[in-house]
C-alpha cells in the first residue's frame, strides 16, 4: 500500500451514486461535503464522474488548476476547506473525453494514490451514474467506501436506483442510507408543497430497506439552491435556511459511518468469486 493510500486508512470514504442522470447527486455531494465542513470535519471531494465532471463548477473551482509537488503528488485543489479534485481541474469544461478503460483506470489510481489529500475525516466520492465500469473501478480502489444513493421521486428513477443497489450488495458496502432530490417545490406565494415528479411515500423506503439503508432526507427543489450551484456559490449558502436539508443529513453521516465501519469490521474478507472485477461483481454461490 503507498504512503497516499496510507493517508486514507482514517478517513471515512464515502461514495455517493445514482441509478441514472440527471437526479442532481453532483450537487448533493457537494451540499453534504460543505454541510459536514461546517460541523468542523476535514472534507475532500473526489469527482469520479471522470466524462460528466460538474464538481469544479458546482463548487466554484473551475479553471483552477492543481500544483503538482516533486514532479508525481497532486495538491487538490481547496475551495472554504474543502479539498477537490476533478478531471475538470485538469482539462477544458467543454472538452470532450474519449478515454476507454484503461486510461479511466489510471486517472482514478492517480486520484486515489497521487493526491495529498492530508488527513482528512471525510472523502465524499462522487460517483458517475450506473453501474459501468467506472464505478465498479471505483468500487475496487475504495473497498472500504460506504455508500449513499441519490434519486428523484419517479418510477424510472426507482427502477434503476434499484439495479444500483444490488451492485452495492455484490460488492459488500455498507449502505447508509437513501436521498431523494428534487422531492417537491415549495412555493414562494402560497408556501405550499408541489409533488412536481410524484409523491414518494412508500415507494423511496421500500428503495431503501431493499438494499440495507435508511432514507436520510429529502431535498426540495429551490431557485436559490439551483443558482448557487450553476454559480459555485455552494459553500456560501451552506449555512442559510435553504441549505437547511443539507446540514440535518450531514448530521447523521458521523454515527452512520462509524457504525458502517464497526459492521464491515466484522464481515468475512470476500473470496475472489464474490469480488468485482472490469466485467462487473460476481455473488458467490453455485
Amino acid at each position: 500500500m503507498s504512503e497516499q493510500q496510507n493517508q486514507l486508512s482514517g478517513t471515512h470514504i464515502i461514495a455517493v451514486g445514482s441509478g441514472k442522470g440527471g437526479v442532481g447527486k453532483s450537487t448533493v455531494t457537494a451540499g453534504l461535503a460543505f454541510a459536514l465542513r461546517d460541523q468542523g470535519f476535514s472534507v475532500g471531494i473526489l469527482d469520479a464522474d471522470i466524462y460528466g465532471f460538474s464538481i469544479p463548477r458546482i463548487t466554484g473551482v473551475m479553471g483552477i488548476m492543481p500544483e503538482i509537488k516533486d514532479e508525481k503528488i497532486v495538491i487538490p485543489v481547496e475551495k472554504d476547506g474543502v479539498k477537490i479534485i476533478s478531471m475538470g481541474s485538469l482539462v477544458d469544461e467543454n472538452q470532450a473525453l474519449a478515454w476507454r478503460g484503461p486510461m479511466l483506470q489510471g486517472i482514478l489510481q492517480q486520484f486515489v494514490n497521487e493526491v495529498e489529500w492530508g488527513n482528512l475525516d471525510y472523502l465524499l466520492v462522487d460517483l458517475p451514474p450506473g453501474t459501468g465500469d467506472v464505478a465498479i473501478s471505483v468500487i475496487n480502489l475504495l473497498p472500504g467506501a460506504s455508500f449513499i444513493l441519490v434519486t428523484t421521486p419517479q418510477e424510472t428513477s426507482y427502477r434503476v436506483a434499484a439495479r444500483l443497489g444490488m451492485l452495492t450488495r455484490q460488492a459488500k458496502m455498507q449502505v447508509l442510507g437513501v436521498i431523494e432530490n428534487m422531492a417537491y417545490f415549495e412555493c414562494d406565494k402560497c408556501n405550499e408543497k408541489h409533488y412536481i415528479f410524484g409523491e414518494s411515500g412508500e415507494d423511496l423506503t421500500a428503495i431503501a430497506t431493499g438494499f440495507g439503508g435508511r432514507v436520510l432526507g429529502q431535498i426540495p427543489l429551490r431557485k436559490s439552491m439551483r443558482e448557487a450551484a450553476d454559480n459555485g456559490r455552494l459553500s456560501e449558502v451552506s449555512k442559510s435556511e435553504d441549505a437547511r436539508e443539507f446540514s440535518e443529513i450531514a448530521k447523521k453521516l458521523p454515527e452512520l459511518a462509524v457504525k458502517a465501519e464497526e459492521a464491515r469490521a466484522k464481515e468475512p474478507k470476500p473470496e475472489p468469486s464474490e469480488q468485482c472485477g472490469d466485467s462487473g461483481c460476481a455473488p458467490s454461490g453455485g
